[in-house]
């Protein structure tokens, strides 16, 4: 969608607002691709004193994997929208002001780039998830390990007296 905004740039506190919704399940993740569902975004565009600012919020439902214990699970994913919006750039080194194309504003590049950059590196399906055993691969959120805890090797003829001691 491409957001004509030649109502607002010359026009102190005019305001467009925008609603839309992308289809972003083709992209992956680690090889995975959560974003099963539409993200739907809405906001507008406001002219505060010549200046142009996007404000505005994306969300979706991620269908995800936990990364400690490998259960399926999903989980709301919501993304502000916030960023000077400008026709001409006085330097390059401002790369969070997004560029208008003539008079026009890509929002499915705003919308789908935002979404990308939040997405998160790790994803637990709770804070507190103990995950998976090393040992035998038990699902510590559900049962406990029966593994035997290792003994160091360099303690391994204090471990023996002890178990000569049990005896």
């Amino acid at each position: 969608m491409r957001l004509d905004l030649r109502s607002v740039i010359h026009t102190p506190d005019a305001k467009k607002d925008f609603q839309l919704e992308i289809d972003l399940s083709h992209l992956d993740f680690f090889g995975q691709t959560p974003i099963t569902h539409p993200v739907q975004s809405s906001g507008c565009v406001t002219n505060h004193a010549g200046a142009l600012m996007l404000t505005g919020t994306a969300h979706s439902v991620l269908d995800l994997t936990c990364d400690r214990c490998g259960k399926p699970f999903s989980r709301e994913k919501i993304v502000p929208l916030d960023a000077l919006v400008a026709q001409e750039l006085e330097d390059d080194e401002n790369d969070e002001i997004l560029l208008l194309d003539g008079y026009e504003l890509d929002m499915d590049e705003v919308v789908t780039t935002a979404f990308i950059l939040a997405m998160d590196t790790k994803n637990l399906c709770s804070d507190d998830c103990k995950g998976l055993c090393s040992g035998c691969g038990v699902d510590l959120n559900v049962d406990t390990c029966r593994c035997k805890p290792e003994v160091d090797p360099r303690l391994a003829a204090l471990a023996q007296l002890l178990d000569k001691e049990t005896e």
